[in-house]
């Protein structure tokens, strides 16, 4: 642990409030920095949060002036794919220009660590069976993964041209809540398939949609690494460990080496759930590749991490228990 802060930029939004919590229970002191686009301010369970954009020069002048800050873990980012298709410029300003304004921050404050929310979408559609390793050549079928291949282009350049050091971290599906119960999945209109079909298991959305049936998959439908956010949370620390203990900068796959088809999750969402959910099949989405499934040597070999949630009926639980816990909120209010 350090006495100086880390900075967690979207620390309100879904993976970065659940890293917050975990900074927040090992005593790490925290600033978040959300503009509250998508993310909760209740969801940020330790630290002071600080309201405003991450591209917001002044803003983040300030953050810097006022607080001791060796370590940035940025989330703040746009993730809808479909809507990346739709207006890519919406992509490339927030995700890719504003991480440009946060890098130049860093550099001018001197900090030491950066670790970075990135994503498999990078890899656009690989050639082997969808599983990819940190070696597997990018090539993004959408703005939303291209957004985030130039913010690591620009970090790892950045990373020769000063004293600090970073880790990338490639996320493939994340899902799942908070075991504890006391932070989610919150976002309005989610995309995400496990979100969605506990959603429709519950009510709050009349069906499921499936996009794409027809995928060269044993099942016809997408093929997905799904990663239990808590997990994926504590890679963040991991990372964080590896960085101040010396480790070289370095870029990860974050996922559990398997995958499951859509049609796998329905079958897990209803098994668990106990009634069928109403699922309406549709033609393929833009910008979606049939299978992504992470090779996860490197990040086993490299980080003091082990996944403690691989379990997809563990991961269908935490998402009801988590949709419930928001229906009473909401019929509270």
């Amino acid at each position: 642990m350090s006495n100086k802060k880390i900075l967690v930029t979207g620390g309100a939004g879904y993976i970065g409030s659940h890293v917050v919590k975990l900074l927040g229970e090992r005593n790490e002191q925290v600033v978040v920095l959300d503009n509250l686009c998508t993310g909760n301010a209740d969801a940020v369970l330790s630290g002071e949060l600080v309201i405003g954009n991450t591209g917001d020069k002044a803003v983040l002048d300030k953050l810097f002036s006022d607080h001791d800050i060796d370590t940035v873990m940025h989330f703040a980012a746009h993730t809808i794919v479909p809507e990346s298709v739709e207006n890519p410029l919406k992509y490339y300003g927030n995700n890719t220009c504003n991480t440009r304004t946060l890098l130049e921050a860093c550099q001018n404050n001197n900090v030491k660590h950066f670790i970075f929310s990135s994503t498999a979408a990078t890899y656009g559609t690989p050639d082997s069976e969808g599983a990819c390793n940190e070696g597997t050549p990018t090539a993004p079928i959408n703005a939303y993964g291209m957004s985030k291949l130039m913010s690591e282009y620009m970090l790892q350049d950045l990373s020769k041209a000063c004293d600090m050091s970073h880790v990338i971290l490639r996320y493939f599906n994340v899902a799942g809540s908070d075991p504890d119960g006391r932070i989610g999945q919150s976002t309005p209109k989610a995309t995400l398939l496990i979100k969605v079909a506990a959603e429709v298991a519950l009510g709050k959305r009349e069906q499921l949609q499936v996009f794409g049936t027809d995928y060269p998959t044993p099942d016809g439908t997408g093929v997905r690494d799904y990663i239990h956010v808590s997990d994926l949370a504590s890679a963040h620390l991991a990372s964080l460990d590896y960085l101040r203990e010396g480790g070289d900068s370095t870029l990860m796959n974050a996922g559990y080496g398997h995958g499951f088809s859509v049609r796998e999750v329905i079958n897990a969402v209803e098994r668990v759930h106990g009634e069928a959910l109403n699922v309406k099949e549709q033609p393929r989405r833009a910008g979606d590749p049939p299978a992504l499934i992470a090779s996860v040597d490197k990040i086993f070999a490299t980080l003091d991490w082990k996944p403690e949630l691989d379990d997809l009926d563990k991961i269908v639980e935490t998402s009801l228990a988590w949709e419930r816990q928001l229906m009473k909120r909401e019929h509270n209010q």
